[in-house]
């Protein structure tokens, strides 16, 4: 039954197409994921890049309804309201849409958007996808209702638009600073408009969003000469029409302050396209014109810099794959590379999370850290596939928020140096205990262990203070209580590990012991991680399917977070009954009949194949855990199941939000052959590959190479492995063999192997087993 499962999910043939002789970065179509609920944005934006300027489609949503717009823009919209300079890509949340502008052709310049269903009572325009072009570093598109051209750049810290105007019509931009992506009433509480003396327009907005009182300027320089503007407060409900005449509004001001500002600006009649350079900061106006000045030339200029940064990032990872294949993981791969972004200006100053003003010393000071999520495989990646400078500064610029928060722990959930607290966890801990294990110097590493010590002991976080007592988060204290202990004890084994590896045997010791309470809150009797009570009774009535925010799990059920054991998968699968009981709880799950469950109120809950769910976190490593249970091929068999029902080569084409790239890490690894269950541990859990050849360009400039023979849809199994022309017997690849340089070799097949991989010997790390190995 399985087999035929497989055989009609798989409907992106691998050997249908022929292969691309395209580039890694020709092959990118940043499309993909702006439908259904992938949340990214098809706009322009540098690798890491601090602005990411891109069509909003809606802005106007209320509440729940901007779940669907977190990015600005989605595909299934008709209208487009404008280009804002800042996005999260593929995010759970929505928030950013800063400085929305958009350009206005003749001589009526509207103030408000309008609706999507009545675009004509607003500056915003209707569009067609057929005039849309869009590649890394490059979005464009035809405004339908005034005939304007409008093209998008950007840098590290600039984002260029260029507008071309019909002939015959006066060129106008709005400039609303009302527009937000956020969901609730009362978001801007403060904002500032006004025209320098050289006609450079600067300001700055403070909003109260996702995260709190977050404060951001601007600075704008056009191609062409103000020939006017017009400043208004929109609390004002002033009617404002062209810049001549009576009404002509708030053209007597060279500043403006307010909660709801709207520029109109106007160019004339212009002979050339009109080009707008915009930069921003999180210090001041100073920052955003310092950070303007530091990338020279115009719209072509910038654009050509972007494209270099691009290919030589994404040409880092030469893949030989069919066609909507390469597109689908080319386009993963530029999807990881554009969090988290630069947040330093360019003389390194920048906002901590105490909201004040610091100066990195050394390195870029980086924010929009998605930690929850991308700690499981999108680090991983870029410890792969950036130079180890890239990483070095995403370590710093955690640890320098540790020692500026005002709580004195690492980021939870960061963006723009702010804090949210969202998700669970203290998972920056294993992003930098994973750098440090795989090579990753240059930073204090004593100032990070201790760190990564403190976020682990900070009593008020999240029940850690029931944790350190009991053992367990117990749920009549503290919400999503099963969730939070497995996910503490995975972070807990992490810090054992570098503590371990710096010689702090006290530590490691303490961590060790820690990083087995999530035994205590795993039932062996029902087979299920549950949430007890502090009297340590489980909770009751229990049913492993209900997924309850705020309830005993996080964004998930008992089913996906009962293998949340990354550190030790053989203990928890002893606790299970061996092996064959765990693949079979594996193959339940996979399995489940869903027809009569309802998750309609989850709205995270995506992908599902039985209860797995792909489109979230929680269940990424499930299907590598078959080979821990010495079952590899049936591993494969699952990973055939999710590639080809969760990734398409289309706008709907991811299974849900990408979560800041975690999504697309997890496509990329797994298109490579191998992926980190658990990182910290050094290595990665071979499961196949779906590309025919990838070359990967190390950070120590050594290429690691990975081969697939025979691979077509029939051969789905791995029939043998070799390493560097050597039998490779275990189910696990060291880092240290891939930072080596070399070659991964897979002979394909029809059937599967079922000796391969099933000795204990040839099973992954586990803790309870190690010494044994």
């Amino acid at each position: 039954m399985l087999r035929s499962v497989l055989a009609a999910l798989l409907s992106t043939s691998l050997a249908a197409a022929p292969l691309s002789a395209q580039s890694t970065y020709d092959s990118v179509d940043p499309f993909i994921g702006t439908g259904g609920e992938g949340h990214t944005f098809p706009g322009a934006v540098a690798p890491f890049g601090m602005v990411q300027v891109s069509p909003d489609t809606d802005t106007t949503c209320q509440v729940r309804d901007c779940y669907g717009h977190a990015a600005g823009y989605r595909y299934d919209d008709s209208t487009i309201q404008g280009f804002s300079q800042t996005h999260f890509s593929g995010s759970g949340h929505s928030d950013l849409g800063d400085f929305l502008m958009m350009p206005v052709a003749g001589d009526t310049v509207p103030l408000d958007p309008g609706s999507a269903a009545k675009p004509d009572t607003g500056y915003r325009s209707r569009f067609s996808h057929d005039t849309e072009v869009a590649r890394p570093g490059y979005y464009a598109v035809t405004l339908a209702d005034s005939g304007v051209r409008a093209e998008l750049t950007a840098g590290t810290r600039v984002g260029v638009h260029r507008y071309t105007f019909p002939a015959g019509k006066a060129a106008h931009v709005v400039l609303d600073l009302r527009s937000s992506l956020y969901d609730y009433s009362g978001k801007i509480l403060w904002s500032s408009v006004r025209v320098r003396a050289d006609g450079t327009i600067t300001g700055m907005r403070e909003t109260r969003g996702w995260a709190p009182a977050r404060k951001l300027f601007f600075a704008i320089r056009a191609s062409a000469p103000l020939t006017g503007h017009a400043f208004h407060n929109r609390e004002e409900k002033i009617a404002y029409k062209g810049f001549q005449g009576p009404g002509r509004g708030r053209t007597d001001v060279a500043q403006l302050q307010g909660q709801a500002l709207v520029a109109a600006l106007d160019f004339g009649h212009l002979t050339r396209p009109l080009e707008l350079k915009v930069a921003i900061s999180g210090v001041d106006e100073d920052g955003a014109l310092a950070n303007l000045d530091s990338e020279v030339g115009g719209f072509d200029a910038v654009a050509a810099v972007s494209r270099t940064a691009w290919q030589q990032a994404l040409d880092r990872v030469d893949l030989d794959a069919p066609a909507p294949m390469k597109r689908k993981v080319a386009t993963a791969l530029y999807h990881a590379m554009i969090a988290p972004g630069v947040f330093s200006d360019v003389d390194g100053r920048y906002r901590g999370p105490d909201d004040q003003v610091h100066k990195a010393d050394g390195f870029t000071f980086h924010s929009t850290f998605s930690l929850w999520d991308t700690f499981r495989a999108e680090h991983p990646l870029l410890l792969l596939v950036q130079p180890e400078q890239r990483n070095r500064d995403f370590v710093k610029s955690l640890l320098a928020s540790q020692q500026e928060s005002p709580f004195g722990i690492l980021p939870v959930w960061q963006f723009h140096g702010r804090e949210t607290w969202t998700m669970i966890g203290y998972h920056a801990v294993p992003v930098i205990a994973d750098a440090y294990l795989k090579g990753v110097r240059g930073f204090d590493t004593d100032a990070a262990l201790a760190a990564m010590v403190k976020s682990a002991t900070y009593g008020p976080y999240g029940g850690l203070d029931e944790y350190m007592k009991r053992g367990f988060v117990p749920i009549d204290k503290e919400p999503e209580a099963a969730s939070k202990t497995v996910e503490y004890a995975y972070d807990d084994w992490t810090i054992a590990r570098m503590a371990r590896a710096l010689g702090k045997t006290d530590i490691a010791a303490t961590f060790d012991k820690r990083a087995a309470n999530w035994r205590n809150s795993f039932d062996a009797k029902t087979g299920f991680l549950r949430a007890r009570k502090s009297n340590g009774a489980f909770r009751t009535p229990f049913d492993p399917t209900a997924i309850n925010y705020g309830s005993d799990y996080t964004e998930g059920n008992a089913w996906q977070y009962s293998w949340f054991v990354p550190q030790d998968q053989a203990a928890m699968f002893a606790l299970l009954g061996g092996d064959k009981a765990a693949v079979a709880k594996l193959d339940a799950m996979f399995n489940y009949d869903n027809s009569k469950l309802d998750y309609s109120h989850a709205e995270d809950i995506a992908g599902l194949i039985g209860q797995y769910i792909h489109g979230n976190e929680p269940s990424h490593h499930v299907a590598y855990l078959y080979s821990y249970a010495g079952q590899p091929w049936r591993t494969q068999e699952r990973l055939a199941q999710i590639v080809a029902s969760q990734y398409k080569a289309a706008p709907d084409g991811l299974s849900g939000n990408d979560d800041l790239g975690q999504m697309s890490a997890w496509l990329v690894f797994t298109a490579l052959g191998f992926y980190p269950v658990a990182p910290g541990s050094n290595q990665y859990v071979i499961g196949r590959p779906f590309v025919n050849r990838a070359a990967l360009t190390l950070p120590n400039g050594k290429r690691f190479t990975m081969v697939a023979d025979d691979l077509t849809d029939a051969n789905r199994y791995v029939g043998r492995v070799t390493l560097n022309g050597r039998p490779l017997d275990r189910t696990f690849l060291r880092h240290e063999e891939l930072m080596r340089g070399g070659e991964l070799r897979f002979a394909m097949q029809a059937t599967p192997n079922k000796a391969w991989g099933a000795a204990p010997s040839a099973r992954p790390y586990s803790m309870s087993t190690a010494a044994a190995k």
